[in-house]
Protein backbone atom coordinates (compact mmCIF):
# COMPACT_ATOMS: atom_id res chain seq x y z
CA UNK A 1 0.00 0.00 0.00
CA UNK A 2 1.39 3.36 -1.07
CA UNK A 3 2.04 5.82 1.77
CA UNK A 4 -0.59 8.93 1.36
CA UNK A 5 -0.02 11.55 -0.61
CA UNK A 6 -0.44 14.53 1.57
CA UNK A 7 2.30 13.20 3.77
CA UNK A 8 4.63 13.48 0.76
CA UNK A 9 3.56 17.30 0.46
CA UNK A 10 5.93 17.23 3.37
CA UNK A 11 8.49 15.71 1.71
CA UNK A 12 10.79 17.53 -1.07
CA UNK A 13 10.70 16.26 -4.70
CA UNK A 14 14.64 15.63 -4.35
CA UNK A 15 14.23 13.69 -1.34
CA UNK A 16 11.54 10.98 -2.58
CA UNK A 17 13.37 11.00 -6.28
CA UNK A 18 16.85 9.82 -4.06
CA UNK A 19 15.20 7.24 -1.96
CA UNK A 20 13.59 6.13 -5.17
CA UNK A 21 17.27 5.73 -7.00
CA UNK A 22 18.78 4.58 -4.04
CA UNK A 23 16.82 1.34 -3.99
CA UNK A 24 15.06 1.75 -0.44
CA UNK A 25 12.09 2.15 -2.37
CA UNK A 26 8.36 1.98 -0.28
CA UNK A 27 10.83 1.30 2.89
CA UNK A 28 12.41 4.52 2.88
CA UNK A 29 9.65 6.67 1.97
CA UNK A 30 7.39 5.08 4.66
CA UNK A 31 10.41 6.26 6.94
CA UNK A 32 10.10 9.87 5.57
CA UNK A 33 6.42 9.52 5.90
CA UNK A 34 6.60 8.96 9.77
CA UNK A 35 9.14 11.97 9.87
CA UNK A 36 6.43 14.12 8.36
CA UNK A 37 3.87 12.78 11.17
CA UNK A 38 6.22 13.35 13.58
CA UNK A 39 7.07 16.50 12.66
CA UNK A 40 2.89 17.22 12.30
CA UNK A 41 1.14 14.96 14.85
CA UNK A 42 -2.09 15.77 12.63
CA UNK A 43 -0.63 14.69 8.98
CA UNK A 44 -2.21 11.48 7.32
CA UNK A 45 -0.52 8.02 9.08
CA UNK A 46 0.46 5.16 7.00
CA UNK A 47 -2.12 2.41 8.47
CA UNK A 48 -1.23 -1.10 9.61
CA UNK A 49 -2.69 -2.48 6.14
CA UNK A 50 -4.60 -1.54 3.88
CA UNK A 51 -8.04 -0.21 5.11
CA UNK A 52 -11.58 -0.22 3.89
CA UNK A 53 -12.49 2.93 5.31
CA UNK A 54 -10.90 6.09 5.59
CA UNK A 55 -13.61 7.70 7.80
CA UNK A 56 -16.05 7.09 10.32
CA UNK A 57 -19.31 8.78 10.73
CA UNK A 58 -20.93 7.64 14.87
CA UNK A 59 -24.70 7.90 14.91
CA UNK A 60 -24.61 7.94 18.80
CA UNK A 61 -28.60 7.97 20.50
CA UNK A 62 -27.70 8.44 23.80
CA UNK A 63 -30.50 7.22 26.78
CA UNK A 64 -30.38 3.34 25.25
CA UNK A 65 -32.72 3.05 22.05
CA UNK A 66 -35.34 0.32 22.27
CA UNK A 67 -33.67 -2.86 19.66
CA UNK A 68 -36.84 -4.94 20.60
CA UNK A 69 -38.90 -2.31 18.93
CA UNK A 70 -36.23 -0.62 16.34
CA UNK A 71 -34.41 -3.51 14.59
CA UNK A 72 -34.46 -6.87 16.89
CA UNK A 73 -37.63 -8.51 15.86
CA UNK A 74 -39.24 -10.65 18.49
CA UNK A 75 -42.68 -12.28 17.55
CA UNK A 76 -42.72 -14.23 20.87
CA UNK A 77 -43.72 -10.86 22.89
CA UNK A 78 -46.98 -10.57 21.18
CA UNK A 79 -47.42 -14.74 21.77
CA UNK A 80 -46.52 -14.56 25.55
CA UNK A 81 -47.66 -10.69 25.98
CA UNK A 82 -48.48 -10.25 29.59
CA UNK A 83 -47.04 -12.99 31.34
CA UNK A 84 -44.33 -12.18 33.96
CA UNK A 85 -41.06 -10.80 32.82
CA UNK A 86 -37.47 -11.69 34.43
CA UNK A 87 -37.79 -7.85 36.26
CA UNK A 88 -34.02 -6.80 36.69
CA UNK A 89 -32.37 -3.88 38.41
CA UNK A 90 -35.32 -1.25 39.97
CA UNK A 91 -37.42 -3.22 38.00
CA UNK A 92 -40.87 -5.45 40.12
CA UNK A 93 -40.45 -9.12 39.62
CA UNK A 94 -44.12 -8.94 38.55
CA UNK A 95 -43.39 -6.81 35.37
CA UNK A 96 -44.89 -8.28 32.20
CA UNK A 97 -43.51 -9.04 28.70
CA UNK A 98 -44.54 -6.19 26.47
CA UNK A 99 -44.87 -6.64 22.40
CA UNK A 100 -44.12 -3.86 20.35
CA UNK A 101 -46.38 -1.59 19.69
CA UNK A 102 -45.21 -1.00 15.87
CA UNK A 103 -44.73 -3.61 13.14
CA UNK A 104 -41.92 -5.12 12.07
CA UNK A 105 -41.70 -6.49 8.33
CA UNK A 106 -38.49 -7.49 6.34
CA UNK A 107 -37.41 -5.35 3.71
CA UNK A 108 -34.86 -5.13 0.19
CA UNK A 109 -33.31 -8.01 -1.35
CA UNK A 110 -32.00 -9.43 2.05
CA UNK A 111 -35.32 -9.50 3.62
CA UNK A 112 -33.90 -7.70 7.06
CA UNK A 113 -36.30 -6.65 9.41
CA UNK A 114 -37.06 -3.53 10.29
CA UNK A 115 -39.75 -1.49 12.43
CA UNK A 116 -42.24 0.53 10.92
CA UNK A 117 -40.85 3.55 13.21
CA UNK A 118 -37.93 3.64 10.27
CA UNK A 119 -39.72 3.74 6.79
CA UNK A 120 -36.91 5.89 5.22
CA UNK A 121 -34.10 3.90 6.44
CA UNK A 122 -35.66 0.92 5.64
CA UNK A 123 -35.41 1.75 1.83
CA UNK A 124 -31.48 0.77 2.62
CA UNK A 125 -31.80 -2.48 4.48
CA UNK A 126 -29.42 -4.13 1.96
CA UNK A 127 -26.71 -1.73 2.99
CA UNK A 128 -27.12 -1.87 6.66
CA UNK A 129 -25.27 -4.37 8.50
CA UNK A 130 -27.24 -5.37 12.27
CA UNK A 131 -25.43 -6.05 15.47
CA UNK A 132 -28.27 -8.05 17.08
CA UNK A 133 -25.92 -9.84 19.62
CA UNK A 134 -24.27 -6.71 21.34
CA UNK A 135 -23.92 -6.60 24.81
CA UNK A 136 -21.34 -4.22 27.59
CA UNK A 137 -20.93 -4.65 31.44
CA UNK A 138 -22.80 -2.58 33.25
CA UNK A 139 -26.72 -1.05 32.78
CA UNK A 140 -26.41 2.39 34.29
CA UNK A 141 -25.81 5.07 32.07
CA UNK A 142 -22.60 7.27 32.58
CA UNK A 143 -20.26 4.16 32.74
CA UNK A 144 -21.92 2.16 29.74
CA UNK A 145 -21.97 5.82 27.47
CA UNK A 146 -17.85 6.02 28.82
CA UNK A 147 -17.52 2.76 28.01
CA UNK A 148 -18.39 2.73 24.63
CA UNK A 149 -16.47 6.06 24.02
CA UNK A 150 -13.83 5.01 25.69
CA UNK A 151 -13.27 1.26 26.41
CA UNK A 152 -13.37 1.56 30.18
CA UNK A 153 -15.74 3.04 33.17
CA UNK A 154 -13.29 3.29 35.81
CA UNK A 155 -10.88 5.55 34.50
CA UNK A 156 -10.38 8.57 32.33
CA UNK A 157 -9.12 7.29 28.49
CA UNK A 158 -8.54 8.19 25.10
CA UNK A 159 -12.00 8.17 22.83
CA UNK A 160 -12.73 6.23 20.31
CA UNK A 161 -11.98 9.45 17.65
CA UNK A 162 -9.11 9.87 19.56
CA UNK A 163 -7.06 6.75 19.01
CA UNK A 164 -8.89 7.30 15.20
CA UNK A 165 -7.07 10.34 15.10
CA UNK A 166 -3.55 9.12 16.61
CA UNK A 167 -3.77 5.90 14.53
CA UNK A 168 -4.16 7.97 10.51
CA UNK A 169 -4.07 11.49 11.05
CA UNK A 170 -6.30 13.92 9.10
CA UNK A 171 -6.88 14.81 5.52
CA UNK A 172 -7.39 18.08 5.93
CA UNK A 173 -4.63 20.63 8.04
CA UNK A 174 -7.65 23.37 8.38
CA UNK A 175 -9.62 21.32 9.92
CA UNK A 176 -9.80 19.21 13.25
CA UNK A 177 -9.77 15.52 12.21
CA UNK A 178 -12.34 14.80 14.83
CA UNK A 179 -15.46 16.31 15.03
CA UNK A 180 -18.41 16.32 17.85
CA UNK A 181 -21.67 18.14 16.52
CA UNK A 182 -24.46 18.32 19.47
CA UNK A 183 -22.01 16.79 22.35
CA UNK A 184 -23.96 15.52 25.48
CA UNK A 185 -23.57 16.96 28.58
CA UNK A 186 -24.17 14.29 31.18
CA UNK A 187 -22.84 10.73 30.93
CA UNK A 188 -19.07 11.46 31.21
CA UNK A 189 -19.29 14.98 29.56
CA UNK A 190 -15.83 15.84 27.92
CA UNK A 191 -14.50 12.55 28.92
CA UNK A 192 -16.13 11.06 25.66
CA UNK A 193 -15.04 13.17 23.59
CA UNK A 194 -11.36 13.70 25.06
CA UNK A 195 -7.81 12.49 24.19
CA UNK A 196 -6.63 11.43 28.24
CA UNK A 197 -2.91 10.52 28.07
CA UNK A 198 -2.79 10.86 24.42
CA UNK A 199 -1.34 14.43 23.11
CA UNK A 200 -4.19 16.97 23.23
CA UNK A 201 -4.08 17.51 19.46
CA UNK A 202 -6.08 14.51 19.17
CA UNK A 203 -9.55 15.29 21.43
CA UNK A 204 -12.18 16.48 20.01
CA UNK A 205 -13.59 19.94 18.78
CA UNK A 206 -17.14 20.38 19.73
CA UNK A 207 -19.35 22.17 17.98
CA UNK A 208 -22.71 23.35 19.76
CA UNK A 209 -25.89 24.94 19.64
CA UNK A 210 -27.35 22.81 15.35
CA UNK A 211 -30.40 23.31 16.39
CA UNK A 212 -32.07 25.34 13.24
CA UNK A 213 -28.84 26.00 11.33
CA UNK A 214 -27.53 27.97 14.22
CA UNK A 215 -24.32 25.81 15.19
CA UNK A 216 -20.55 27.07 15.31
CA UNK A 217 -17.33 26.76 16.32
CA UNK A 218 -16.87 29.32 19.88
CA UNK A 219 -14.59 31.72 19.27
CA UNK A 220 -13.82 30.92 16.03
CA UNK A 221 -13.75 34.73 14.42
CA UNK A 222 -11.46 37.37 16.45
CA UNK A 223 -13.58 40.45 15.93
CA UNK A 224 -10.20 42.68 17.15
CA UNK A 225 -7.97 42.08 14.58
CA UNK A 226 -7.56 41.69 10.98
CA UNK A 227 -5.63 38.14 10.12
CA UNK A 228 -2.29 38.94 9.43
CA UNK A 229 -1.81 41.16 13.01
CA UNK A 230 -3.39 37.66 14.62
CA UNK A 231 -0.36 36.33 13.26
CA UNK A 232 1.96 38.12 14.72
CA UNK A 233 0.06 38.23 17.84
CA UNK A 234 0.22 34.33 17.44
CA UNK A 235 3.50 33.83 16.55
CA UNK A 236 5.15 36.05 19.39
CA UNK A 237 2.85 33.90 22.00
CA UNK A 238 4.10 30.60 19.82
CA UNK A 239 7.93 32.02 20.45
CA UNK A 240 7.15 32.27 24.11
CA UNK A 241 5.64 28.59 24.05
CA UNK A 242 8.36 27.32 22.40
CA UNK A 243 10.91 28.55 24.79
CA UNK A 244 9.33 27.12 27.70
CA UNK A 245 8.99 23.91 25.92
CA UNK A 246 12.79 24.16 25.05
CA UNK A 247 13.14 24.54 28.71
CA UNK A 248 11.25 21.71 30.06
CA UNK A 249 12.64 19.66 27.18
CA UNK A 250 8.86 17.27 27.59
CA UNK A 251 5.69 19.31 28.42
CA UNK A 252 3.04 17.48 26.66
CA UNK A 253 -0.01 20.73 27.65
CA UNK A 254 2.99 23.06 26.01
CA UNK A 255 2.79 20.53 23.25
CA UNK A 256 -0.39 20.78 22.36
CA UNK A 257 -0.93 24.20 23.05
CA UNK A 258 1.27 24.80 20.51
CA UNK A 259 -0.49 22.44 17.44
CA UNK A 260 -4.10 23.44 19.16
CA UNK A 261 -3.41 27.44 18.33
CA UNK A 262 -2.00 26.98 15.09
CA UNK A 263 -4.86 24.78 13.90
CA UNK A 264 -7.53 27.27 15.48
CA UNK A 265 -5.91 29.85 13.02
CA UNK A 266 -6.37 27.83 10.03
CA UNK A 267 -9.60 26.58 10.82
CA UNK A 268 -10.72 30.87 10.66
CA UNK A 269 -10.88 30.63 6.97
CA UNK A 270 -12.41 27.10 6.02
CA UNK A 271 -14.62 26.18 9.50
CA UNK A 272 -17.43 29.06 8.58
CA UNK A 273 -17.20 28.23 5.29
CA UNK A 274 -17.87 24.44 5.96
CA UNK A 275 -20.92 25.36 8.25
CA UNK A 276 -22.77 27.05 5.76
CA UNK A 277 -25.54 24.53 4.64
CA UNK A 278 -27.15 27.28 3.25
CA UNK A 279 -25.33 27.03 0.12
CA UNK A 280 -26.16 23.32 -0.47
CA UNK A 281 -28.59 22.88 -3.24
CA UNK A 282 -32.88 23.01 -2.25
CA UNK A 283 -33.38 19.44 -3.14
CA UNK A 284 -30.63 18.40 -0.97
CA UNK A 285 -32.17 20.19 2.10
CA UNK A 286 -35.46 18.94 1.20
CA UNK A 287 -33.56 15.42 1.44
CA UNK A 288 -32.23 15.98 4.87
CA UNK A 289 -35.17 17.81 6.35
CA UNK A 290 -33.96 20.37 6.59
CA UNK A 291 -37.58 22.34 6.12
CA UNK A 292 -39.26 20.15 8.85
CA UNK A 293 -39.12 20.93 12.23
CA UNK A 294 -39.01 17.91 13.68
CA UNK A 295 -35.88 16.90 11.41
CA UNK A 296 -34.18 20.22 10.86
CA UNK A 297 -31.63 19.35 14.40
CA UNK A 298 -30.71 16.22 13.49
CA UNK A 299 -30.73 16.64 9.82
CA UNK A 300 -28.36 19.46 9.74
CA UNK A 301 -26.42 17.36 11.92
CA UNK A 302 -25.94 14.73 8.95
CA UNK A 303 -25.63 17.72 6.78
CA UNK A 304 -22.79 18.85 7.87
CA UNK A 305 -21.30 15.41 8.69
CA UNK A 306 -21.18 14.83 4.90
CA UNK A 307 -19.93 18.20 4.22
CA UNK A 308 -17.20 17.51 7.21
CA UNK A 309 -16.32 13.83 5.51
CA UNK A 310 -15.81 15.39 2.25
CA UNK A 311 -13.37 17.88 3.42
CA UNK A 312 -11.57 15.46 5.43
CA UNK A 313 -12.44 15.21 8.36
CA UNK A 314 -11.48 11.41 9.89
CA UNK A 315 -13.89 10.68 12.67
CA UNK A 316 -17.27 12.56 13.30
CA UNK A 317 -19.82 11.83 15.84
CA UNK A 318 -23.63 13.07 15.69
CA UNK A 319 -25.71 13.14 19.06
CA UNK A 320 -29.20 12.41 19.44
CA UNK A 321 -30.37 12.04 23.15
CA UNK A 322 -33.58 11.36 25.48
CA UNK A 323 -33.46 7.95 24.35
CA UNK A 324 -34.04 6.93 28.16
CA UNK A 325 -38.01 5.66 27.71
CA UNK A 326 -38.86 4.61 31.12
CA UNK A 327 -42.15 5.51 30.42
CA UNK A 328 -44.42 6.88 27.47
CA UNK A 329 -42.74 4.42 25.07
CA UNK A 330 -44.87 4.68 22.62
CA UNK A 331 -44.91 8.92 21.83
CA UNK A 332 -41.58 9.33 23.14
CA UNK A 333 -39.37 6.70 21.09
CA UNK A 334 -42.17 7.79 17.96
CA UNK A 335 -40.64 10.98 17.82
CA UNK A 336 -37.23 10.16 18.59
CA UNK A 337 -36.92 7.65 15.48
CA UNK A 338 -39.03 9.89 13.21
CA UNK A 339 -36.40 12.70 14.46
CA UNK A 340 -33.34 10.85 12.66
CA UNK A 341 -34.90 8.46 10.00
CA UNK A 342 -35.10 10.79 7.19
CA UNK A 343 -32.09 12.39 7.75
CA UNK A 344 -29.50 9.51 7.92
CA UNK A 345 -31.52 7.61 4.94
CA UNK A 346 -30.24 11.13 2.97
CA UNK A 347 -27.30 11.01 4.46
CA UNK A 348 -26.87 7.20 3.06
CA UNK A 349 -27.94 7.86 -0.11
CA UNK A 350 -25.63 10.83 -0.68
CA UNK A 351 -22.85 9.50 0.36
CA UNK A 352 -23.33 6.59 -2.01
CA UNK A 353 -24.56 9.04 -4.44
CA UNK A 354 -20.86 10.61 -4.10
CA UNK A 355 -18.55 7.32 -4.53
CA UNK A 356 -18.52 8.30 -0.92
CA UNK A 357 -19.99 5.40 1.56
CA UNK A 358 -17.37 2.61 -0.17
CA UNK A 359 -15.29 4.11 2.44
CA UNK A 360 -16.61 5.92 4.78
CA UNK A 361 -18.22 3.61 8.22
CA UNK A 362 -21.49 4.61 9.43
CA UNK A 363 -22.26 3.11 12.66
CA UNK A 364 -25.44 3.72 15.04
CA UNK A 365 -26.39 3.02 18.90
CA UNK A 366 -26.55 3.70 21.87
CA UNK A 367 -24.95 2.22 25.46
CA UNK A 368 -27.50 -0.48 25.54
CA UNK A 369 -30.61 -1.32 24.90
CA UNK A 370 -34.53 -2.16 26.57
CA UNK A 371 -35.61 -4.73 28.26
CA UNK A 372 -38.60 -6.80 26.58
CA UNK A 373 -41.25 -5.95 29.79
CA UNK A 374 -42.73 -3.05 30.98
CA UNK A 375 -42.01 -0.38 33.12
CA UNK A 376 -44.18 1.76 34.60
CA UNK A 377 -47.04 0.49 31.99
CA UNK A 378 -45.67 2.10 29.07
CA UNK A 379 -41.76 2.00 29.24
CA UNK A 380 -38.35 0.07 29.03
CA UNK A 381 -36.08 -0.63 31.73
CA UNK A 382 -32.29 -0.57 30.54
CA UNK A 383 -30.91 -3.66 29.46
CA UNK A 384 -27.40 -4.10 28.60
CA UNK A 385 -27.29 -7.63 28.45
CA UNK A 386 -28.24 -7.98 24.88
CA UNK A 387 -29.01 -5.12 22.36
CA UNK A 388 -28.62 -3.58 19.03
CA UNK A 389 -26.49 -1.46 16.81
CA UNK A 390 -25.68 -1.07 12.91
CA UNK A 391 -22.82 -0.85 10.43
CA UNK A 392 -22.92 0.70 6.57
CA UNK A 393 -20.27 1.52 4.28
CA UNK A 394 -17.00 1.09 4.33
CA UNK A 395 -16.06 -2.31 4.27
CA UNK A 396 -18.72 -3.97 5.84
CA UNK A 397 -21.77 -6.96 4.29
CA UNK A 398 -25.36 -5.52 3.72
CA UNK A 399 -28.30 -7.05 4.74
CA UNK A 400 -26.98 -9.07 6.85
CA UNK A 401 -27.83 -9.79 10.54
CA UNK A 402 -25.24 -10.84 13.27
CA UNK A 403 -25.56 -12.24 16.29
CA UNK A 404 -29.04 -12.73 18.24
CA UNK A 405 -30.99 -12.32 21.68
CA UNK A 406 -33.15 -14.83 23.11
CA UNK A 407 -36.49 -15.19 21.81
CA UNK A 408 -37.76 -12.45 24.00
CA UNK A 409 -34.58 -9.94 23.19
CA UNK A 410 -32.82 -10.13 27.01
CA UNK A 411 -29.63 -11.17 26.32
CA UNK A 412 -27.24 -12.04 23.64
CA UNK A 413 -27.37 -15.65 23.01
CA UNK A 414 -25.05 -16.63 19.53
CA UNK A 415 -23.00 -13.72 17.47
CA UNK A 416 -22.59 -12.14 20.98
CA UNK A 417 -20.22 -9.19 20.16
CA UNK A 418 -19.02 -7.10 23.33
CA UNK A 419 -17.97 -3.18 23.04
CA UNK A 420 -14.36 -4.21 22.72
CA UNK A 421 -14.97 -6.13 19.89
CA UNK A 422 -17.10 -3.82 18.74
CA UNK A 423 -13.75 -1.14 18.64
CA UNK A 424 -11.32 -3.50 17.39
CA UNK A 425 -13.55 -3.92 14.25
CA UNK A 426 -14.11 -0.71 13.97
CA UNK A 427 -10.02 0.12 14.15
CA UNK A 428 -9.86 -3.09 11.89
CA UNK A 429 -11.62 -1.08 9.28
CA UNK A 430 -9.71 1.72 9.42
CA UNK A 431 -6.74 -0.55 8.42
CA UNK A 432 -5.67 -0.46 11.93
CA UNK A 433 -4.75 -3.55 14.59
CA UNK A 434 -6.40 -2.31 17.53
CA UNK A 435 -3.85 -4.72 19.63
CA UNK A 436 -0.44 -2.34 17.90
CA UNK A 437 -2.34 0.67 18.57
CA UNK A 438 -0.65 1.63 21.53
CA UNK A 439 0.74 4.83 23.57
CA UNK A 440 3.13 4.60 25.73
CA UNK A 441 1.57 6.11 29.24
CA UNK A 442 2.70 5.58 33.43
CA UNK A 443 5.51 3.01 31.89
CA UNK A 444 2.84 0.20 30.13
CA UNK A 445 1.54 0.52 26.41
CA UNK A 446 -2.04 1.38 26.40
CA UNK A 447 -4.68 0.36 24.20
CA UNK A 448 -8.51 1.04 23.20
CA UNK A 449 -9.25 -2.40 23.87
CA UNK A 450 -7.53 -2.59 27.00
CA UNK A 451 -6.50 -6.79 26.82
CA UNK A 452 -9.76 -7.64 25.31
CA UNK A 453 -11.49 -7.56 21.76
CA UNK A 454 -11.98 -9.47 18.66
CA UNK A 455 -12.38 -8.63 15.24
CA UNK A 456 -16.35 -9.38 14.29
CA UNK A 457 -14.80 -11.11 11.00
CA UNK A 458 -18.32 -12.51 9.80
CA UNK A 459 -18.97 -8.86 9.07
CA UNK A 460 -16.40 -7.89 6.86
CA UNK A 461 -16.99 -7.37 3.44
Amino acid sequence: MNPDHNILNHLSRREMLKSVSSGFGYLALAGMCAEAAKADPLAPKTPHFAPKAKRVIFFCMRGGPSHVDTFDYKPQLKVDAGKPGLGGRGTSSRAKLMPSPWQFSPHGQSGLQISELFPHLAKHADKLCMLNGMHTDLPNHPQAFVKMHTGNSQFVRPSLGAWTLYGLGTENKNLPGFIVLSPQTGFGGAQNYGSAFLPAIYQATPIRGSRGGSGQVSNIRNPRLPSANQRIQLDFVQSLNQEKLEKDKVNPDVEGVIESFELAFRMQNEVPQLMDVNKEPDHIQQAYGLKNRATQTFGRQCLLARRMAESGVRFIELNSGNWDQHRDLNNALERNCHGIDQPIAALLADLEERDMLKDTLLIWGGEFGRTPHAQNGDGRDHNNRGYTMWMAGGGVKGGIAHGSTDEYGYAAVEGKVHIHDWHATILHLLGLNHKRLTFNYAGRDFRLTDVHGNVVKEILA
